[in-house]
């Protein structure tokens, strides 16, 4: 499995940035790679999220199941068909690195884990002599950029202002 963890400091109260994050269908506005995010379910565990994806001259639709919250801290996810992934949201509404002179501040986690190999090559008509580990060699860094946009667009949009965010990053293979 890889992994890519974005994390970074919003200076707002935990309860009010998981709120934030419950608007799942709200973030293809923050990715270039998105297009549209369709919902079926409330947002509690079993609703669904099918996130209809371009790129290059490919589009996909990666269907997600969100598989556990804890309020405010913790939403979880999976990814149910074509590829083994999973991750989640996580808020730490008493971060030991948020500035003194912030009022409220909580630490915000994205968590992406990915098996590259068990994508299926059915699940999407590439083009002729374009082979799947081309795709997925190719994706890779985008899914680590594409992570580090959407917190960034969160942040920005959460606070009501952009701001330089400094932003934690890991990637590699993943720990659990």
């Amino acid at each position: 499995m890889d992994e890519v963890e974005v994390s970074t400091v919003v200076y707002v109260p935990a309860e009010e940035i998981y709120e934030f994050l419950l608007d799942f269908p709200g973030y293809a506005r923050y990715s270039e790679y998105i297009d549209r995010v369709e919902q079926d379910g409330d947002g509690t565990p079993g609703t669904r999220y099918d996130l209809v994806f371009s790129w290059w001259k490919l589009s996909y639709t990666a269907r997600s199941e969100v598989t556990g919250v804890e309020r405010p801290t913790r939403i979880d996810w999976r990814i149910v068909k074509d590829i083994d992934a999973d991750g989640y949201w996580a808020v730490d509404p008493d971060p030991e690195d948020a500035p003194a002179d912030v009022e409220d501040a909580s630490r915000v986690v994205l968590r992406i884990a990915f098996d590259p190999d068990s994508a299926s090559s059915d699940a999407v008509d590439l083009p002729r002599l374009v082979s799947m580990e081309w795709v997925i060699e190719k994706v890779k860094p985008l899914i680590e950029k594409e992570a580090q946009r959407i917190v960034e667009r969160v942040v920005a949009d959460i606070e009501g202002q952009r701001r330089d965010v400094e932003l934690e990053i890991h990637t590699g293979p993943s720990s659990v």
